[in-house]
Formats: structure tokens, C-alpha cells, sequence
């Protein structure tokens, strides 16, 4: 979900007040006092940079920052974008997702999505709404590789549940800073909201956060420049941005990675990609197993670290 600020000064009309009253009769994207009270419990409501608590009075003077989610459309349209199709049956469909392409509509991108490609193909299941049609799971809009989507609702319950429940395989390989001190290792984490940047996640010990479950294995180590480590992740949780996160947290960012990394080092974005994907085919019962091999750009990078030089 994509989140804009908002700051709100309290007029002296609304002096005294509950704090969630006053959101709710004051504040646009806030329909109502229980939609308010979520907003003040997850911490998206603050005061001098302090959260806010439910039951607090408004006084004369005070100007709070808000975190609010952007509104999103009520529907995906088709169009006519170009798809690198894996696999396809009547059930499912498996596609290789380039980076910079975002999965679905949401604030910002409205269209030129994975989803908006996808109806222009084929009919999606229903089950996760008219602008998620299809999508079971996600991939970050600069995070390239596979996903499966859905067909229909029968399809998309099954896959979902295997996602659920741990049983969808999703392999990744990446760059990220730093050498590995260990060649093999899970990182077992929660992941929540960053408790200040409410647009991040981070790993964090409250309650709301998820459990998060990274298995990180060492493939290459280079000594160039800031020592890099060519990393496999499989995921056996798949929380927003959970590789992303669980590295940064190890001192270990992805190369490239704008959000939780150092900067843009890299030119063609951050150097993280989906090349495996395994379930069971909702309605055969076959274990379905597809890989990819990274992109072009991604070997290049490598091959340069491998004859020593900088990515």
C-alpha cells in the first residue's frame, strides 16, 4: 500500500475533542472514529513526532502528522503490454515479471501493470478483487522473476493455501553488501511496520509484526569494491519485502536497493531476482517446478566482480 503525509491543525472550534472525533469529522480519507482508532493504534497519527494516544484531547496549537493510505481505483482495465508467459494452462498462468514493472494498481500506478497486461490476456480469478485480480502473491516493482497467477477462484484458493501454509517454493538469487560470515543460515525475524517510516517495513519485536522466515545461502564472495556476496534466499515466509529487510537488518543490503540499501548504486536498480518457483498444480495434483535464469544485466555484474573489477 502506497502512503501519503498529511499535516492537520486543530481549529479552536474543535478544542477538546477526542483526538479520533476530530479525525473523523476533520480529517479527508478518515470516514470514521473506528477507522481513526486504527490509524492512532498503528501508529500513523503522531503529535511533535510522538504517537498519539486514542483517548487524547486536541488543545490549541496542535498540528498532527498524519500517514494515510492513497486511495486506490475500483478496477483494473486491460491493455496491450508485451508478457514473458513461462507457463499456461487453463488454470494458472507463470511469468517471468521484468523489474520496474509494478504487479498490480495502486496509487501512482494505476495502469501499465502486470495485472493490467494479464486481463488484457486472459480472464483472472475474482478472489482478491477487481484491481488484484489473479495475483497470489507479489513481487516489488524492482524485483524481476517469477509469479504465478491465477485463472480462476478454484485455482487461486488452492495456491493461496499452499502459500499459506508454506508449501509454495520461491527461490531468489541476489547481490548484496558485505561477505557472509557464514556460507548457510536462516534468518528468522519478525517483520512489521517501521515504527517511524510508516512507507518501510522493518524487523521489529511488537505486536502486529509476522513472523518471517529467510533461508540465506552464500553461492560467490567477492573482494571488490565494499566486499559483495552473491546470495540465494528462499523464502518460507513471504512478508512485504521480507529478503529486502531481513539483510539490511544483518548489515547486508541489496546491492542497488533505494530503500533500505545505500543508494542506487547500480543503474539497472536493485540487484534481486525471482529464478525458482515450485507448487502443486491446483487442479492435476502435479508438483509444477520453473526456473529462469537471471537477466542479462544481472550476469554482466557478476562476471565483473568474478574478473575482479567493480559491479
Amino acid at each position: 500500500m502506497i502512503f501519503h503525509a498529511v499535516n492537520l491543525t486543530v481549529p479552536d472550534v474543535c478544542i477538546g475533542q477526542r483526538v479520533d472525533v476530530f479525525l473523523a469529522g476533520n480529517a479527508d480519507g478518515i470516514a470514521s472514529r473506528s477507522a481513526a482508532q486504527r490509524l492512532l493504534s498503528d501508529g500513523y497519527v503522531r503529535l511533535n513526532h510522538r504517537i498519539v494516544p486514542k483517548n487524547y484531547r486536541v488543545c490549541a496549537g496542535d498540528v498532527f502528522e498524519l500517514t494515510l493510505p492513497n486511495p486506490e481505483p475500483g478496477i483494473a482495465l486491460p491493455e496491450d503490454i508485451p508478457l514473458d508467459i513461462v507457463y499456461e494452462d487453463s488454470d494458472l498462468i507463470v511469468v517471468n515479471k521484468p523489474r520496474g514493472l509494478v504487479v498490480h494498481p495502486a496509487a501512482g500506478n494505476y495502469t501499465g501493470t502486470l495485472v493490467n497486461a494479464l486481463l488484457h490476456h486472459s480472464k483472472l480469478s475474482e478472489v482478491s478483487g477487481p484491481v488484484r485480480p489473479g495475483i497470489v502473491h507479489r513481487l516489488d516493482k524492482d524485483t524481476g522473476g517469477l509469479i504465478v497467477v491465477a485463472k480462476n477462484d478454484a485455482a487461486h484458493v488452492s495456491l493461496a493455501s499452499q502459500l499459506a501454509e508454506r508449501k509454495m517454493g520461491r527461490v531468489y538469487h541476489g547481490l548484496a553488501f558485505g561477505r557472509f560470515k557464514q556460507d548457510a543460515f536462516t534468518v528468522d525475524l519478525p517483520i512489521g511496520r517501521h515504527p517511524i517510516d510508516r512507507k518501510k517495513m522493518a524487523v521489529v519485536f511488537k505486536p502486529g509484526a509476522k513472523i518471517a522466515v529467510t533461508h540465506l545461502r552464500a553461492l560467490e564472495k567477492f573482494d571488490g569494491r565494499g566486499k559483495l556476496t552473491l546470495f540465494e534466499a528462499r523464502l518460507e515466509t513471504g512478508r512485504t519485502h521480507q529478503i529486502r529487510v531481513h539483510l539490511a537488518n544483518m548489515g547486508h543490503p541489496v546491492y542497488g536497493d533505494i530503500v533500505y540499501g545505500r543508494g542506487p548504486e547500480s543503474t539497472e536498480g536493485q540487484l534481486l531476482f525471482a529464478v525458482d518457483l515450485s507448487f502443486v498444480h491446483p487442479v492435476s495434483g502435479d508438483a509444477m517446478r520453473f526456473t529462469v535464469p537471471c537477466p542479462d544485466y544481472f550476469d554482466s555484474i557478476i562476471e565483473r566482480l568474478r574478473r575482479g573489477g567493480n559491479p
